[in-house]
């Protein structure tokens, strides 16, 4: 379960680029390809280093015009669909 405390990182088997303000996210195990927004792009830049959720929150915050809570929701929705396809690790 990912929580604001957690603390997560990208998984080593994948390899991404930035393309037009997204990223696009290669699973070098399955060989599949995965495709994150603007936003979305932002977090997982967050992530290339073991981050608690909290600062990833702060940050998108900060950047954007959304209200901290509805944030939290959102990033750690994102990070769970991410976990869930094996493209993150989470380490606490």
């Amino acid at each position: 379960m990912i929580d604001e405390f957690s603390v997560v990182v990208a998984a080593d088997h994948q390899t991404s680029a930035e393309v037009d303000g997204e990223s696009v996210i290669l699973d070098l195990e399955e060989g599949v390809y995965y495709g994150l927004n603007p936003v979305g792009a932002r977090i997982w830049k967050e992530i290339q280093e073991p981050t608690a959720v909290e600062e990833v929150t702060a940050a998108i915050t900060a950047e954007y015009d959304v209200a901290s809570e509805q944030c939290r929701r959102d990033v750690i929705s994102l990070l769970q669909d991410l976990e869930e396809n094996d493209l993150i690790k989470i380490e606490k």
